[in-house]
C-alpha cells in the first residue's frame, strides 16, 4: 500500500487530551492514562461516539486514534473483537507492572515507526494488532472477575454485535440468554443505565452513520439492511437521534 494512502489514517500524540488531535468522529480512539508504573486507565472512543470523561491534564497520557479502514483488511473474527473491545466498555483498568510495561513497549514501537520518514504499513499494522490483542485479553480477563450480571451484560453485547442487523427485538436476545425480557432490562439498567432497546438503537445509528459516510449505499438499501420496512420509517428513526435526516447527514460528512 502506498504511503500516502494510509499515513493519515493513524495518529499518536502524548500529553493532555485535545480533541483536535482526533482524526475525525469516524475514527477509533484510545486514551492511555498512566497513573504510575503499575496502574493504567484505558478509555475507548467507538466510531461516531465520544470518549467518557477524561483526565485532560495528565502529561503522561497517550492518545492513539485510527480509522476503521486500518483494520478492515483483517479477518472477520478479529474485526468483531475490535468492535466489541470499543463498544463493550468505555473504560478499562489495567493493573500490574508486567501489563503496563507491555502497553508502554507497544506504544513506543508505534511512535518510533510513525516518526520515520517512510514508516512501514506492514510493521505498523502488525504492531497495532499486537496492541489490540493485549487490550482484548485484558478486557476478557477483567470480565472473568465480574459478577454474574456483569457477565450477562457482556453476553448481551457480544450477541447484539453479531446479530443486530437481523434481530432488533429484545425478546430475541432474552431468549438466547435464557432469561426474561424484564430480567434482561433490569440487568442492563443496573449496570449501564440503559435498556436493551436503547443499546440496539444506538448500535443501529452508529452503523447507519458509518455506512452513510464510508460507502455509496442508497438510503433505501441502508433502511433495508438495518431492518426497516420503508425509507420514511428509517428517516424518522435516524432524525430522532441525529437531528437531521440521512441524506443531510451524508452531505455534511462527506
Amino acid at each position: 500500500m502506498h504511503n500516502s494512502s494510509w499515513t493519515h489514517k493513524i495518529k499518536i500524540s502524548k500529553g493532555h487530551y485535545n480533541e483536535s488531535d482526533m482524526l475525525s468522529e469516524n475514527a477509533f480512539g484510545i486514551y492511555f492514562e498512566f497513573l504510575d508504573e503499575a496502574n493504567l486507565i484505558v478509555s475507548f472512543k467507538p466510531l461516531n461516539d465520544k470518549f467518557p470523561v477524561l483526565t485532560k491534564d495528565n502529561n503522561e497520557a497517550v492518545l492513539l486514534n485510527f480509522e476503521r479502514e486500518f483494520i478492515e483488511e483483517d479477518d472477520i473474527e478479529y474485526a468483531l473483537e475490535i468492535m466489541m473491545l470499543f463498544n463493550n466498555s468505555k473504560r478499562l483498568v489495567v493493573k500490574g507492572t508486567d501489563k503496563t510495561e507491555k502497553i508502554h513497549a507497544v506504544i513506543h514501537m508505534i511512535t518510533a515507526e510513525l516518526s520515520l520518514e517512510t514508516p512501514s504499513y506492514i510493521i505498523l499494522k502488525t504492531v497495532l494488532k499486537v496492541l489490540m490483542l493485549h487490550l482484548i485479553r485484558f478486557q476478557n480477563n477483567a470480565f472473568i472477575d465480574q459478577d454474574l450480571n456483569q457477565k450477562r451484560v457482556f453476553q448481551f453485547l457480544k450477541l447484539m454485535e453479531i446479530s443486530f442487523l437481523k434481530e432488533t427485538k429484545t425478546e430475541y436476545y432474552a431468549a438466547e440468554m435464557g432469561i426474561s425480557e424484564k430480567r434482561l432490562n433490569q440487568i442492563l439498567k443496573s449496570k449501564l443505565n440503559v435498556t436493551a432497546k436503547q443499546i440496539i438503537q444506538q448500535r443501529q445509528i452508529t452503523e447507519a452513520k458509518r455506512r452513510l459516510v464510508k460507502s455509496e449505499i442508497t438510503i433505501k438499501e441502508l433502511a433495508y439492511v438495518l431492518g426497516f420496512d420503508s425509507i420514511s420509517s428509517f428517516s424518522r428513526f435516524f432524525k430522532k437521534f441525529v437531528k437531521v435526516n440521512p441524506s443531510q447527514y451524508r452531505i455534511e460528512h462527506t
